[in-house]
């Protein structure tokens, strides 16, 4: 194990904006949150899964039977957001990989480490996004 993986696991490490910018304690830092965030989203995946499983019965009334189609629906509606969000922390992940983790898109400026802490998927800075739904607001009145 690296010294930046010992490191970046101890508890008390939380990233700084006065470190140098993504260096390796903070790459480390976020592909850990990352993988630790999958992997819950995952455990969530197959205890639906088990659930929606042994949820098969019939039910006689009628307002039980659309309740439970009802509760179904929202479910594999949040687990399809979730399938989406699993590829976003794939792409943060191949990001932290080839360096270029933590730049804004756009811009190519720094994040920000209070950004990336909130969002770790983020690819905009904070201006970049701003900027960004703004336009979308426009268009979307169009």
């Amino acid at each position: 194990m690296s010294t930046a993986t010992m490191l970046a696991e101890k508890p008390e490490y939380r990233p700084s904006e006065d470190e140098e910018f993504m260096n390796e304690r903070q790459l480390e830092y976020f592909k850990q949150k990352l993988l630790n965030w999958k992997e819950d989203i995952l455990r969530e995946s197959r205890e639906t899964l088990v659930h929606l499983q042994s949820e098969t019965e019939n039910h006689p009334d009628l307002a039980d039977r659309a309740t439970s189609e009802t509760d179904r629906a929202l479910e594999l509606r949040t687990r399809d957001r979730q399938r989406k969000l699993i590829s976003k922390i794939d792409e943060a992940i191949r990001r932290i990989e080839d360096k270029s983790y933590g730049y804004c898109e756009d811009t190519g400026e720094p994040i920000g480490v209070a950004r990336l802490e909130a969002r770790p998927i983020a690819t905009l800075s904070l201006e970049a996004q701003e900027r960004h739904e703004r336009r979308e607001r426009v268009h979307r009145d169009d």
